[in-house]
């Protein structure tokens, strides 16, 4: 596991290569000598050859059609609603169903916190689990908060990453929180602060992956799902998985949706299973989480305003930032056709304004360059400056790579605290 972390580390951290000089038009490449004379230098460069300035150039020359930052938009609310209409039908969300009928399969108390584990059947996969935590001993409705847990290329696990319950932890965890979080199971610390938490697994992942003994055998690399919590089996399991991604993108395509929308679909269900605790008070909710988790962030927070305080941690760029310099550190999960034509990445997150939002970047996150995730963040805070909310947006730079360490998760607590406990 450290080598496979290192050799993805050592990859990750190689330099993006940025667009100089704007877009090469097609006169330029209108003789063969223009072609020949044109020399390459290391700040042309983009993930895709010669390909990418004419690529970005699809999304980049003006801003898109739908960005609220363009003048035809005046009013909040039109913009929204046909933005939004636009987002959902790009993202291709499907009809999951009704709320499932959710099983509690144990209740138990560690450290001060109450847990339940609970699972609920989707019409598809096997049933997702999920873990609430809350106070233990707490009275009344409290606020709550839709936990997201990372991908970190480990798609065997989910809950487990972001949660502890005072049962044996598995060494793998102990060493993922550690790298990623400062030691720290966040989901419990907020959930030590007077909040519900919910983590469910999401699609893919833990309780939701795909098992081996699902596909045809010509598919498992001559893998089973024997002996599944063994460091090795768990190791090889998460490259079988990483490989596999493109197969499930690829079909969900053909399926006339996405990874994005089927993340979007599965937590809806998780916060409308959230909302309708007793415990819960559903005027304040809130969700967030450190990069895939932040992807999910962004989806949420931007399409379902029930989510009044969004955190999104570790995964803010724009398109040109994935298609030029970072496709190679990303999944497939983090892509929808069209759209970038009419929104850029962050305004989806935009969507939600004015309600409260936080962006938590780290200067050195090798899954991004920091010149794009400053234009993002110029982005959002436009967006709500334009509405009137600027008080209501905030981005914070933290030094080091890719995580959600200690300093930042005590930014992202008293951020909730601010909006959903006063």
């Amino acid at each position: 596991m450290k080598k496979q972390r290192r050799d993805f580390i050592k990859t990750a951290g190689l330099a993006g290569f940025g667009l100089a000089g704007g877009v090469l038009s097609p006169q330029t490449f209108a003789s063969s000598s223009a072609i020949k004379d044109l020399v390459m230098t290391k700040s042309d460069l983009s993930i895709i050859g010669p390909y990418g300035p004419w690529a970005n150039g699809l999304i980049s020359k003006e801003l898109p059609s739908l960005s609220y930052r363009n003048e035809r938009f005046k009013e909040l609310d039109s913009w929204k609603k046909e933005a939004m209409a636009a987002a959902k039908e790009r993202l291709g969300i499907p009809d999951i169903g009704p709320v499932p009928e959710v099983t509690v399969h144990d209740t138990y108390v560690n450290d001060g916190l109450h847990f339940e584990d609970i699972s609920w059947q989707l019409p598809y996969g096997n049933p997702t689990k999920a873990l609430v935590i809350k106070p233990e001993g707490a009275k009344g409705k409290l606020p709550a908060i839709l936990a997201f847990h990372d991908h970190g290329g480990n798609k065997y696990f989910g809950v487990r990453k972001i949660t502890r319950t005072g049962k044996e932890q598995h060494p793998l965890m102990v060493e993922h929180q550690d790298h990623y979080y400062e030691g720290k199971a966040w989901a419990n610390e907020m959930a030590k602060r007077g909040y519900v938490v919910i983590v469910p697994d999401s699609f893919t992942f833990a309780s939701r992956r795909v098992l081996l003994e699902e596909v045809p055998e010509n598919r498992r690399g001559g893998l089973t799902d024997e002996n599944p919590e063994k460091n090795e089996n768990i190791e090889a399991y998460n490259k079988w998985a990483g490989n596999h991604e493109h197969v499930m993108a690829k079909s969900l395509f053909c399926g006339g949706t996405s990874w994005p929308a089927v993340f979007f679909a599965e937590d809806q269900i998780a916060l409308e299973i959230l909302l309708a605790r007793k415990d819960v008070d559903p005027d304040r909710v809130g969700c967030g989480g450190l990069s895939g988790g932040g992807l999910r962030t962004v989806m949420m927070g931007g399409l379902d305003h029930r989510i009044k305080c969004a955190v999104c941690v570790g995964f803010m760029s724009t398109w040109t930032d994935f298609l030029l310099n970072r496709a190679y550190t990303h999944t497939w999960m983090a892509y929808v056709p069209r759209l970038p034509n009419e929104l850029d990445f962050p305004e989806i997150l935009g969507l939600r304004v004015p309600l409260p939002t936080l962006v938590l970047n780290d200067s050195e996150d090798q899954l991004y360059t920091l010149p794009e995730m400053q234009k993002a963040d110029k982005i959002l805070e436009t967006v709500f400056d334009k509405a009137g909310a600027k008080e209501n947006y905030k981005a914070s730079y933290y030094p080091g790579p890719h995580k959600f360490d200690q300093a930042m998760q005590k930014e992202a607590f008293e951020w909730w605290d601010q909006w959903l406990k006063n």
